[in-house]
């Protein structure tokens, strides 16, 4: 068995004897790693993996070029994700972030802009002046973002204002609340992932 990233669809990986195929995610990868995929579907059984209905898997149904199974099953526990679309509003933020921490919750607060964390994560400290807030992004030191990510999970800090880097598995069941900050400038997939992310473990 080989579990990897898209490094191995690369043209010096030679895997022997290959018979099923799983990818997750397919829909971050490529035009190129797809049109592999394609060659490799040929002749192995395959199978794909997405928590995201993008039009597009919807359509390779549709057209009968794939078949498609949904589990509307939730794991045991889980509860319903509520979604409230609104536009920024600080005393909403404001309320929000303290009604999180006061049940003894976490935020996640998405800002997808690196250069403006540091003055996003000081604009929330303004507003909520007794809650410990840290920010991480995937450009940090790799020992620095480690450190923060773990002191988050601790709950040294209520607040994490952060890239979309969390919706890559970080998966922390005290976040209950995640605030997403300039919605419209993600895909729908990237916000079914963020949105995935509340209360998961």
């Amino acid at each position: 068995m080989e579990l990897g990233t898209q490094a191995l669809l690369s043209h010096d990986v030679k895997i022997k004897n290959l018979g099923v195929m799983i990818i997750d995610e397919e829909q971050k990868f490529g035009v190129a790693a797809k049109d592999k995929l394609k060659t490799w579907r040929k002749t192995v059984d395959s199978l794909t993996l997405t928590a995201t209905p993008i039009p597009r898997t919807l359509q390779f149904r549709l057209m009968r070029a794939r078949d498609l199974s949904i589990i509307n099953t939730p794991p045991p526990n889980r509860q319903p994700i509520q979604t409230e679309v609104m536009v920024f509003n600080a005393d909403a933020i404001r309320e929000i972030i303290y009604y999180e921490v006061e049940r003894g919750g976490q935020v996640f607060f998405i800002h997808n802009r690196v250069k403006g964390l540091p003055e996003m994560k000081a604009l929330i400290q303004g507003l909520c002046p007794d809650v410990s807030i840290a920010y991480a992004h995937g450009q940090m030191d790799g020992d620095q973002l480690e450190d923060t990510i773990l002191d988050f999970m601790d709950k040294k800090y209520d607040v994490l204002v952060c890239t979309n880097i969390v919706e890559s598995g970080v998966d922390i069941p005290n976040v209950n609340t995640i605030i997403v900050n300039n919605a419209h400038q993600f895909g729908l997939s990237d916000l079914h992932q963020l949105r995935g992310r509340a209360g998961r473990s």
